[in-house]
């Protein structure tokens, strides 16, 4: 298993253009309808835990499914794994880039994978827009968010990324509670019929 962790981790490392969300896609195909690892709601819940601790999005969400299925060894195993395909990378291109970075070629080659980026970034959005909201209270979530987060040069203070993550789960928790509340006296109601 852990070979088969740090295999699985190497191709997805090596395949994920763009980091963050633009990998969702991947991981889906591969950790939850391939390999059945994980659910979709946990690969979400793994995301937004991940954006929240240091580091990169996607190598925490590797150790995270690592540790998931092999404990702390299946952990150190998906992370070498995801690190692995990068690191040889880098070190090929930086090897080799300072020769070729201004020629015209490379350059355009460069735009191009921005833009593919791009369109994968926002496929991955799409997908948890149709599974993130799914009410009025989590619309109006998210378009606070998305106004404090897309203008919030213009306010007069400016709200860190990690300060909304953490009042939006602190939102959603309040919203659990008072929903638990109204739903306590109904079952109550129900229970003395």
């Amino acid at each position: 298993m852990l070979w088969e962790l740090y295999w699985t981790f190497v191709k997805i490392g090596c395949v994920t253009f763009g980091g963050g969300y633009a990998m969702l896609p991947i991981l889906e195909r591969e950790l939850v309808t391939k390999r059945g690892w994980t659910t979709m709601d946990e690969l979400r819940d793994y995301f937004a835990i991940g954006q929240c601790t240091p580091g990169v999005i996607a190598l925490n969400v590797s150790t995270f499914i690592g540790e998931k299925r092999k404990g702390v060894a299946g952990a150190a195993a998906a992370t070498t794994g995801f690190l692995t395909g990068p690191v040889v990378l880098i070190i090929a291109i930086a090897a080799f880039l300072t020769n070729f970075a201004d020629l015209e070629v490379v350059q355009h080659a460069f735009a191009g994978i921005r833009v593919c980026v791009c369109v994968l970034i926002v496929q991955a959005m799409l997908r948890l827009w149709k599974t993130s909201v799914v009410d009025a209270f989590t619309l109006a979530l998210y378009l606070l968010v998305f106004v404090l987060n897309a203008f919030g040069s213009v306010l007069p203070v400016r709200v860190p990324a990690a300060v909304l993550v953490v009042l939006s789960g602190a939102a959603g928790i309040a919203a659990y509670l008072r929903k638990q509340r109204r739903v306590q006296p109904e079952k109550g109601k129900e229970a003395s019929k």
